[in-house]
């Protein structure tokens, strides 16, 4: 505990310099209210436009971060009653055409030429939202976190055009206000811009930012400086209702098919410009993109993140408490196993320097496993400290519903009564962001002291233009529970120190290069070593923006418990048996400006058992731009073990199709073949956006034994959803 206060005290006395005004307070650009009405057709006609400022003399952030960019970038902003205005003249700098992969929404930010909108409607550096567009026409928006960190799978809506030049691309959007989040009364937001050109290379932003920085990075953000506060748009209540009908059958268990006829909805209310209230009654997600599967040779559970709007929106203030694999709340374990009825949820800001986020979910009864209904609540607060920090809490409520657990019949399964979670983190965020990092207590409460665990863990980054560093440890009890979270392993003390420095050569072909060193270590309670890995790496970057890198690293494994180490199910490696190896291995990248892209890796060494292992990965993409985009990923490993295993091969490809036939049509077929899992899935999304944020899905899935091909389950779902504004 002494050391956890110490770690407090440091986070606490970071230099005062730190803490300091705004970095780039100067880049100021003024935002007058619209004098004519307009139009959103990419064409900059309208009287507003001439009138408005103009921001441009962009400052280069890569290839290097010391000069204005080459590539001219001119920006205004207007706004009226209902909407904030932006329009982008994108002007060439190189003849030829534009680079895209596709007019898929929210591409690939290092694959196409693209502009992008940063905004941090609070100026506290911390939050705001994003929106832009490529050189096609296809639209990006995310919600931002943690001061440059991107959820693009929020979706809302607002409309943009993009019309093409040959000496330049234009974009002009409309974001209506009913949209994001600010405070009332505020004149002054945050803003940058970036821009970048994959003809030239470079990167650039509006405010400058350094190069080892995001250029989403909002501790560098700009002000964005109203004539008069924005307008109060009144009561904000948006409507969206689904209708849904689909059939699926399950051809293994021989089963008469399932047909769906559902309706539900979703609302937002915003309680004041800044807070929102979230409702959903019924909720289907059917047509969220499927995840993307691995081969696990994993010992512990795998990571998948979530993609459901409902649980997106502010949803860092519940998601980001933790690290990535001490999380006491993940948002996926809600409607895992069980249908979910409702849900609600309050979330945002009451004033610059205090967030709230609140939620509470019921899932109904599962007749076949005896599942219980189940009400999932969390509460999360958190209070900003200095210029970007702030101090979170957070507690965590799963509670089974009319349920006892000494009341179930033999031979059914048990579920806990309850299980809560309690902690408190300390997130660090320097004014210049070289200094960031946290530290977190976490207690688990359960209905007997089995369930009681204590959890600590703190970080601490620096990372200037050359170097960065980081110190991690981690202490998670055998008892602590966190049902509702993601924690893979208990029962141990972890450190994870690494460190890198980067070398920038005046050279006309190479950005930098440079080496990273880091080691892991894992103790058990008892104090024995349970796991070590340490790796050292050297990696070039050129200015084509293709990378390169080498690796080798040591291994070792003491097992706490039997472990396949082919997870197929079969024999298993002794507890207390003690594993060691050395591996290498390479990674390439290749320039995103070619029509055809591909990227590797490679491992070779050794394995558990004094066995070997290869691995390599493919990542090829052919675009058809801007209409189709093709890819295919591919990862074979092969293990030898001395027997009863064996020689043990693993296939898993991934063909995936993108046509855009415009930026509200979309049709996306992926394949994946798990030779792992025995499994071939196939889905087919059609997407027609008939309305910013309303949408007609088609979606079929199938899943498939490889040998000899039978169908295991097949699905087929349409699916109408519409945003309606109050």
């Amino acid at each position: 505990m002494r050391f956890i206060a110490l770690l407090f005290l440091l986070f606490f006395a970071m230099p005062c310099s730190l803490l300091a005004q705004k970095i780039n307070v100067d880049y100021r650009l003024h935002i007058h209210k619209a004098s004519s009405p307009i139009l959103i057709d990419g064409v900059m006609d309208e009287k507003a436009w001439e009138e408005a400022e103009v921001a441009t003399d962009f400052f280069m952030i890569t290839p290097m971060d010391t000069s204005f960019a080459k590539v001219k970038t001119d920006v205004r902003m207007s706004y009226d009653e209902e909407n904030l205005y932006l329009i982008v003249i994108n002007h060439h700098a190189v003849e030829g055409p534009y680079m895209v992969e596709s007019l898929r929404r929210d591409f690939s930010f290092g694959k196409n030429d693209n502009f992008l909108l940063f905004m941090d409607p609070f100026d506290d550096q911390t939050n705001g939202f994003s929106f832009g567009a490529n050189a096609a026409g296809a639209q990006w928006d995310g919600i931002m976190s943690n001061g440059n960190q991107m959820d693009l799978s929020w979706d809302n809506k607002w409309t943009s055009k993009v019309t093409n030049y040959e000496d330049k691309w234009i974009f002009e959007a409309a974001i209506p206000f009913k949209s994001i989040r600010y405070k009332k009364g505020i004149t002054e937001w945050g803003i940058n811009f970036s821009r970048l050109d994959l003809k030239t290379t470079e990167k650039s932003g509006w405010a400058p930012v350094p190069r080892q920085f995001p250029s989403s990075t909002l501790a560098y953000t700009g002000t964005l400086v109203w004539d008069n506060p924005p307008p109060q748009i009144g009561p904000n209540v948006s409507i969206i209702p689904y209708v849904l009908g689909g059939s699926s059958k399950n051809f293994e268990t021989g089963e008469d098919a399932n047909y769906r006829r559902e309706i539900g909805m979703d609302a937002k209310i915003g309680l004041t410009s800044s807070l929102n209230l979230d409702l959903t009654v019924n909720p289907d997600f059917s047509q969220v993109e499927v995840d993307r599967q691995v081969t696990n040779l994993d010992r512990f559970e795998l990571f998948f993140p979530e993609r459901r709007q409902f649980f997106l929106e502010n949803g860092d203030l519940f998601a980001n408490f933790g690290y990535s694999s001490i999380r006491p709340f993940f948002s996926r374990r809600i409607g895992l196993n069980a249908p979910i009825h409702f849900g609600a949820r309050v979330s945002g800001k009451i004033n610059k320097d205090w967030r709230i986020g609140a939620m509470t979910m019921q899932t109904g009864e599962v007749e076949e496993s005896a599942l219980p209904g189940q009400n999932f609540s969390v509460v999360s607060v958190q209070r900003q400290v200095g210029a970007r920090s702030n101090i979170s809490g957070i507690f965590v409520n799963k509670q089974s519903l009319r349920y006892n657990p000494e009341d179930t019949p033999s031979g059914r399964p048990v579920y806990s009564q309850f299980n809560r979670n309690a902690g408190l983190e300390y997130n660090l965020l320097s004014r210049n962001n070289q200094w960031t990092g946290k530290a977190m207590i976490l207690q688990s409460f359960g209905p007997d002291q089995t369930n009681n665990g204590f959890v600590h863990a703190a970080n601490l980054r620096y990372a200037s233009g050359n170097l960065i560093w980081n110190w991690q440890h981690e202490y998670v009890s055998d008892s602590y529970t966190a049902e509702v979270g993601f924690v893979p392993r208990k029962g141990y003390y972890k450190i994870s120190p690494n460190a890198g420095y980067m070398f920038f050569p005046k050279s006309n072909k190479i950005l930098n290069h440079g080496p990273d060193i880091g080691s892991t270590f894992f103790w058990n309670k008892n104090g024995e070593k349970t796991d070590q890995s340490t790796y050292a790496a050297y990696s070039v970057r050129w200015r084509s923006q293709s990378r390169f890198m080498l690796w080798a690293g040591y291994d070792f494994v003491k097992l706490q418990r039997p472990f396949d180490p082919t997870n197929l199910g079969g024999d298993k490696l002794a507890p207390g048996s003690e594993h060691e190896w050395l591996a290498w291995g390479t990674e390439y990248t290749s320039k995103p400006q070619s029509i055809f892209t591909y990227a590797f890796s490679t491992r070779m060494g050794g394995y558990y058992e004094d066995g070997k292992r290869f691995n390599v990965t493919a990542d090829l993409g052919y675009r058809f731009q801007p209409y189709v985009s093709v890819a295919m990923a591919a990862n074979y490993n092969q293990i030898e073990l001395r027997n009863p295993w064996g020689t043990t091969t693993f296939w898993l490809v991934g063909p995936r199709i993108d046509v855009t036939l415009t930026n509200t049509v979309f049709l996306t077929t992926f394949i994946q073949y798990n030779e792992q899992i025995k499994n071939i899935n196939l889905n087919t999304r059609f997407q027609w956006r008939f309305a910013p944020a309303s949408d007609l899905f088609l979606v079929y899935t199938d899943n498939y034994l490889p040998e000899p091909f039978n169908v295991k389950d097949r699905s087929l779902v349409l699916k109408f959803t519409y945003w309606w504004n109050l």
